[in-house]
């Protein structure tokens, strides 16, 4: 009976390094439309029980659908997968002539294993995946000119808010782009908007533990960076913080009490135009 054949393939942008069972030597090809037909016609003949490449930022995907098209079992994995498989079998070293010969080894485990590849994305599926991976980068980009125009236009402001102990560019820049209202509303509307206002949960003679609800999740995620900075070294806030856990309080509950606060403070300073002092912040 034959041995099992299994293939390991180690993709770069222009070549690929390929590992066959009963090869101590492994071979490179060009990593575009020729190199892909030709390995297709070196594998059909052997039959390969798994054919196993890992996942190079897209550089495999053309490589992997035209062994899958040529009906042989392809399955791409997680590069750490192969980097942690070729660690335990000793392989410190990394060339692309190991890596193919280690993912030649990790197919026939995988393989032992009762490993099921996973359906390859067709051309729509990857077109779609690349614009959503587009759209999000963007977002991030549009999120980060606001940031800049706001701080560009608002810089007197900006410059008041960073007065503040644990507010950084990145909150003050936050504060300006997603919450314009600072400075404009009253402490319970400000919380309130963004999220930071204990919502009551009671039924009837039930009284249920008040949590925190909706309001602006970028807004909450600088301010609590702020907050749990400034509980070691803001004065006011590190003594508040202090405070509520010599009271018996938990410490998510307590930096959230914290972040209130900052929020009551920083809405303050936008509405008087005043830079942080103790006695003000002492006061909220």
């Amino acid at each position: 009976m034959s041995e099992p054949v299994y293939v390991g393939i180690d993709v770069a942008k222009r070549t690929f390094e390929v590992a066959t069972t009963g090869q101590a030597q492994t071979f490179s090809l060009g990593n575009d439309e020729a190199g892909h037909a030709q390995l297709c016609q070196l594998l059909a003949p052997l039959s390969p029980r798994l054919v196993l490449l890992e996942a190079t930022g897209g550089y495999e995907q053309d490589l992997a659908l035209a062994l899958s098209a040529a009906g042989l079992r392809v399955s791409v994995i997680n590069p750490r997968q192969a980097r942690d498989f070729a660690r335990c079998m000793g392989k410190l070293a990394k060339t692309d002539r190991i890596d193919a010969q280690a993912l030649r080894g990790f197919a026939a485990l995988l393989d032992a294993q009762g490993h099921e590849p996973r359906m390859l994305a067709d051309e729509q599926q990857r077109e779609l995946t690349a614009l959503v991976v587009r759209r999000r980068q963007l977002v991030a980009m549009l999120v980060a000119e606001r940031q800049r125009l706001a701080l560009a236009h608002h810089a007197d402001l900006a410059a008041l808010l960073t007065s503040v102990k644990g507010v950084g560019p990145t909150t003050a820049s936050t504060l300006l782009a997603q919450l314009p209202e600072l400075g404009q509303l009253n402490r319970k509307q400000i919380t309130s908007l963004v999220g930071l206002a204990p919502i009551n949960r009671d039924s009837g003679t039930l009284r249920g533990q008040r949590h925190i609800f909706g309001g602006r999740a970028d807004v909450r995620r600088v301010l609590f960076v702020a907050a749990l900075v400034g509980t070691r070294f803001n004065r006011v806030l590190k003594a508040f913080y202090a405070r509520l856990l010599a009271a018996g309080k938990p410490k998510k509950v307590a930096l959230l009490a914290c972040m209130h606060k900052l929020l009551v403070i920083l809405n303050a300073i936008a509405r008087t135009k005043s830079p942080w002092r103790n006695e003000l912040a002492e006061a909220v």
